[in-house]
């Protein structure tokens, strides 16, 4: 009888996006300056910082929205370039942006093929199948979800946040970015994008969560990464540190435990 094997460590796995010494500038202004941050398979990083912090150009660099002047970019371990959003695609990263880039005026299975639309072998669009491959994705993520032929407009926050999700697991997202997906929704939407991004986690999907809200990071995050000024002050397990050390580091840009207890009286006056 052979002994079971140990789970690898995080030390010992391959991660699925290693970003490596990146460097973005604007003119004279440094956006991002020398960072270095991984995702692995199955997990969230929450990325947190002022505006202005640099953390959406550097998931713009990985969305292939913006290139980076310098750095490295590995995907699964092998170095990619990612020089526009068709690249990033096909290496399986899929961004959701605050705004969702959705299509009011058409339901959910035109939004969620748009612009990559099945079609039959007449040429036409094949609605049916673009429906019953929407239905088969909302089953998965969101079962109680029946609003497949409304125009999106019509639809709640979360809802539409799903049909942006579903859109991103059909074409098979491995990696995703996901830019302050709870903004300006309710206590109940909340709670739903939260569960879908819990799915997602169980499904193996990495995710960068770029959020201002330190209660979504913390339910939701296996680490944490704070950047201020365009570097990462440090990148921490959740388990390791509290809301306050968080919000320590993104209005001081230090690690907690290089903060003096000057600051600290400081950071509880603000509070």
């Amino acid at each position: 009888m052979t002994a079971e094997a140990a789970p690898m460590t995080t030390a010992e796995r391959t991660p699925l996006v290693e970003m490596r010494n990146i460097n973005v500038a604007f003119g004279g202004v440094h956006a991002v300056r020398d960072v270095t941050i991984d995702l692995y398979e199955g997990e969230v990083i929450g990325l947190v910082g002022g505006n202005g912090a640099g953390k959406s150009t550097l998931m713009r660099v990985l969305s292939g929205a913006h290139p980076a002047d310098s750095g490295e970019i590995r995907i699964s371990g092998e170095t990619r370039t990612i020089s526009n959003p068709r690249d990033a695609r096909e290496l399986a990263i899929e961004t959701i942006y605050q705004t969702l880039a959705l299509a009011d005026n058409v339901d959910a299975p035109a939004n969620m093929f748009l612009g990559r639309e099945l079609t039959t072998r007449w040429g036409t669009l094949d609605e049916s199948a673009m429906e019953d491959a929407t239905r088969k994705v909302m089953g998965r993520l969101n079962p109680n979800f029946t609003r497949f032929t409304q125009p999106v407009k019509s639809l709640s926050g979360g809802q539409r946040q799903a049909v942006a999700i579903a859109r991103a697991v059909y074409f098979n997202a491995k990696i995703l970015i996901m830019d302050e997906p709870t903004a300006a929704l309710g206590p109940m939407e909340t709670a739903q994008v939260r569960n879908l991004i819990r799915q997602l986690k169980t499904e193996g999907i990495g995710i960068f969560l770029i959020s201002h809200d330190i209660h979504d990071v913390f339910d939701l995050s296996d680490r944490i990464s704070v950047m201020y000024h365009g570097r990462v002050v440090d990148t921490v397990n959740k388990g390791s540190i509290t809301p306050d050390d968080v919000l320590g580091m993104i209005i001081l840009g230090k690690k907690p435990g290089d903060v003096t207890q000057e600051e600290v009286a400081q950071l509880e006056l603000r509070g």
